[in-house]
C-alpha cells in the first residue's frame, strides 16, 4: 500500500473464512479505507472527493459483497473502483467542485500537488499505481486497462513532466517519499464501517424500490396498451376527389307568374286524393 495501515492485509482467505459478511466488510475497510482515501486526494487534488469516490467504491463492493469476498484482490477491487470514481469527468458539472479547493499549506506540497495535477489522468494514475502504491509494471498496465508498453510509456513520460518541474524529484525513490509526506500531511479522515454499510444498504433498498415501481409501470403501460389497442386492420379513408365532366350547379332563382299559379294550384290539389292523377278532359 501507498501508506502505513492499520494490521497486517487482509486476503481473500481472511474475507471467506468464519468471519461474517460484516464483519469480513469492515476488515477491509479498517485496512484499505484510510490509505486509499489518501491515494485518491494525490489523483484528484480535492479532498472531499476523495472520501466521496472512496465511500462510494465501498458502497459498491458491499452491494456485490460475495463477488468482492472470493476476488482474488479484494483491495485492487476496491481502489480500481475508486479511481474510476474519482476520475470521472461529469464531477467538473457539479456545482461543489467547479471551484478549486485551498492549496496544501507547506510550499513544496503545493508546488508537486500542482505538478500531478497537470499530468493527464491516465499518467497521473500509472504514476500512482507504479511509484506510489509499488505496483508492477504489468499488474499497473491491467488496472489502467493499458497495455504492458503504453503504461510504460504513460509511466517515462510522467517521470519526465515531474523531473522536468522538480529536479530533485527525479529520483523514483525520492518523488515517492514526498508523495507519501504530501497526502500524510493532510487531515483526511474515513467514515466509520457501519455507516459506510448503512448508506450502500439505504441505496441498495431504494434502486430496488425503484426498480420495482418503473417494472410496475411498464407492465401498466403494456396492459392499458393491450386493452385499447384495435384488434382488427381498418382501411384508412381515402381523401375525397372532385368529380369531372358535371354541369356546374345553378342557384334557383324566383319564380314566374305561372309557375307561382301552378305551385298554388299543387297546393290546394294535393290533399284531395287520386282525383289530382285523372286526366282533365279540358
Amino acid at each position: 500500500m501507498l501508506f502505513p495501515v492499520e494490521g497486517g492485509p487482509v486476503t481473500q482467505g481472511q474475507l471467506t473464512s468464519d468471519l461474517t459478511p460484516a464483519q469480513a466488510f469492515d476488515a477491509l475497510y479498517a485496512f484499505c479505507a484510510p490509505a486509499l482515501v489518501r491515494q485518491t486526494y494525490l489523483l484528484t487534488g480535492r479532498r472531499q472527493l476523495a472520501r466521496e469516490a472512496v465511500e462510494r467504491a465501498f458502497h459498491m463492493a458491499w452491494e456485490r459483497w460475495p463477488d468482492v469476498a472470493q476476488d482474488r484482490d479484494p483491495a485492487g477491487w476496491v481502489r480500481s473502483v475508486a479511481y474510476d470514481i474519482a476520475l470521472a469527468p461529469w464531477h467538473r458539472f457539479r456545482p461543489r467542485y467547479r471551484n478549486p479547493e485551498p492549496p496544501p499549506a507547506e510550499a513544496a506540497d503545493r508546488a508537486l500537488m500542482d505538478v500531478l495535477q497537470t499530468l493527464p489522468p491516465s499518467y497521473r494514475r500509472t504514476l500512482l499505481l507504479y511509484d506510489g502504491v509499488g505496483l508492477g509494471l504489468p499488474e499497473t498496465a491491467a488496472e489502467t486497462e493499458a497495455s504492458t508498453p503504453a503504461a510504460a510509456h504513460r509511466l517515462l513520460h510522467a517521470r519526465e513532466a515531474v523531473a522536468a518541474r522538480l529536479p530533485e524529484l527525479a529520483r523514483p525513490g525520492e518523488l515517492h517519499r514526498r508523495m507519501v509526506q504530501l497526502a500524510s500531511n493532510e487531515r483526511l479522515g474515513a467514515a466509520q464501517p457501519p455507516r459506510v454499510r448503512g448508506v450502500g444498504e439505504r441505496r441498495t433498498r431504494f434502486w430496488t424500490r425503484a426498480a420495482i415501481a418503473f417494472t410496475v409501470a411498464i407492465a401498466g403501460a403494456t396492459t392499458l396498451t393491450v386493452r385499447t389497442a384495435p384488434t382488427h386492420y381498418e382501411r384508412p379513408v381515402g381523401p375525397g376527389v372532385a368529380v369531372q365532366g358535371l354541369p356546374p350547379q345553378e342557384a334557383m332563382g324566383p319564380l314566374s307568374h305561372a309557375e307561382q299559379r301552378l305551385r298554388d294550384k299543387l297546393r290546394r290539389e294535393s290533399a284531395k286524393g287520386p282525383e289530382r292523377l285523372l286526366p282533365d278532359d279540358r
